[in-house]
């Protein structure tokens, strides 16, 4: 059912699209975002007066004080939608109806254009030659004239004749136009019924607890879900028909997705944006609560969209494809395994209940320090317990997606993808320097008085610790910079945000730079880890 898939894919991203540009929290960061477009600009055209400096200063500040609070406003949007993982789903129904998916035999009426209209028939009285009168008569007029009426009536009749020829063409133009058009409405009725047959097939077949067809169905559910765009979105099913058994594997979002700023401050001496981290307890505690959500989610989703009884038992694993920070190596630990049955879920009322309790209800296995990568023993092993020929794996945004992941750029395509955007934003760059272990720019910032040279490093590997402070400290310095900034796409630990001290330097996480490209570029990116380890299962 690929094609009934890649149709509810569609939908399901339009219906996201929409979700998204109308909640309350996306409407408010626009708002004030463009307070601080309009204050920035109030700024720099004042700045161009040299009388009115004053006002230039009292504009900047106001400016960057807005910057401030739309950074805050990105950070308060990205905790409300994390909040509302699980009460989201609950106000949606997650059954589909497959019917939906039959497509109507609307066909044109039959158009021939031109060709329907006979060409006009050549008239003798628009050849007649006229009668001649008074003089001309007398002067032998009347032979004059028998000679005009013989050409005149050679003229009509080669005129008629070609008009017999032209009608003969039209018709038989017509007529193979409506043949073709007889034919292109056989065809398109066919392939409509045997889509539609299709359909009814797909829909009989999991009504009937056929095994893959019962996994493609839920797949289309979990595919139908609307998380945040940097949400990994990609599972693996197993469906065992005789216990009534569906296992899930499902990817987590890693920790990264936890803003770890708690707010930005405008600093008016170092005419900066101050970040204050987040206390490492309240991101741990954040991440727990995310991914408890995103595993409650899920189950509640299978099994409101189970209207036939095909569910009785779910199993779920809940794995992170990352890096893991001690030995810069991809790893996969499973931080949460539930398993419960049908009837004890649905007795939950989802909408009061604390995640993490409820999942200790369930006597689910949750990571107790999932910042640590601390791996949960599985309530099922995917591999053993599930039937490989009932196995799927599913990559949502793989199959609809087509942003582009900062991870599997090339260099020169993150080294462009980083110098168009700040260059939006005002910098004039220059070439980058490739190092080991990212880019290095060295830039101009052209605004009065607080602009000057700007260092910028661009890292994609694991998350930035002290140490990179300390390197772009050095080049700040060593460049006689005003300013430096540090992207680091796998994230920053918390040692690196200790390790400012008061220095003239801005980091940039993963999920603050897909914002940024959003927000200056139009530029939708997404964050999916490559060459992580992938199970086996028949493909999707």
């Amino acid at each position: 059912m690929g094609i009934i898939r890649d149709m509810q894919r569609v939908h399901a991203t339009q219906a996201a699209d929409a979700q998204r540009a109308n909640t309350a929290a996306t409407q408010q960061r626009q708002l004030i975002r463009r307070n601080a477009d309009l204050a920035i600009a109030a700024a720099q055209q004042a700045a161009s007066d040299a009388e009115r400096k004053r006002e230039h200063r009292r504009l900047y500040v106001e400016a960057r004080t807005a910057d401030a609070a739309a950074a805050n406003a990105d950070i308060r949007a990205r905790l409300s939608d994390l909040d509302a993982l699980l009460l989201s789903t609950l106000d949606v129904d997650d059954y589909i109806e497959l019917d939906q998916f039959k497509k109507p035999l609307t066909v044109p009426p039959f158009d021939p254009g031109p060709l329907a209209r006979p060409l006009p028939e050549p008239a003798w009285q628009s050849y007649v030659p006229p009668q001649p009168r008074g003089v001309g008569k007398l002067l032998g007029g009347d032979r004059l004239h028998q000679q005009q009426t013989a050409s005149a009536r050679t003229a009509y009749e080669q005129a008629r004749a070609r008009w017999v020829q032209a009608e003969e063409r039209r018709k038989r133009q017509l007529a193979q136009r409506k043949q073709a058009y007889e034919q292109s409405k056989r065809a398109y009725a066919a392939k409509m019924a045997a889509y539609n047959a299709e359909v009814d097939r797909f829909a009989a077949a999991v009504a009937g607890a056929d095994p893959a067809s019962v996994v493609e169905y839920f797949a289309m559910v979990l595919g139908n879900s609307v998380y945040p765009d940097d949400f990994p979105q990609h599972f693996r099913l197993a469906y065992l028909p005789k216990q009534k058994h569906l296992l899930i594997e499902y990817h987590l979002p890693p920790i990264e997705v936890i803003p770890v700023v708690k707010e930005y401050r405008f600093d008016r001496v170092r005419d900066d944006l101050s970040p204050i981290p987040r206390d490492e307890g309240e991101v741990r505690r954040r991440y727990l609560d995310t991914i408890a959500r995103v595993t409650l989610r899920t189950i509640h989703e299978v099994i409101e969209a189970d209207r036939g009884g095909l569910v009785r038992q779910v199993s779920f694993n809940g794995i992170v494809e990352t890096i893991d920070r001690r030995t810069g190596r991809f790893v996969a630990p499973c931080l949460v395994s539930v398993q419960t049955d049908r009837e004890t879920f649905a007795a939950i009322k989802l909408r009061r209940v604390d995640p993490v309790a409820c999942l200790k209800h369930l006597r689910g296995a949750l990571s107790s320090t999932p910042d640590e990568l601390t791996a949960v023993a599985p309530k099922i092993d995917f591999d053993q317990d599930a039937d490989r020929d009932f196995t799927e794996e599913f990559n949502v945004l793989a199959d609809i997606d087509e942003r582009p992941n900062l991870v599997t750029l090339t260099d020169e395509q993150w080294e462009q993808q980083i110098a168009d955007l700040f260059g939006v934003m005002g910098l004039m760059m220059g070439e980058p320097t490739r190092t080991p272990v990212g880019s290095r720019w060295t830039a101009t910032d052209p605004r009065p008085i607080f602009g000057g040279t700007v260092v910028l490093h661009a890292v994609r590997g694991p998350a930035a610790g002290a140490g990179a402070v300390h390197a772009l400290a050095g080049a700040v310095t060593a460049a006689g910079a005003t300013k430096g900034i540090l992207v680091s796409l796998g994230g920053i630990d918390p040692e690196a945000y200790e390790a400012l001290a008061g220095r003239p330097l801005e980091l940039i996480d993963g999920a603050g730079l897909v914002a940024l490209l959003a927000g200056h570029c139009r530029v939708k990116a997404r964050i999916e880890l490559a060459g992580a380890p992938r199970r086996q299962g028949r493909p999707g």
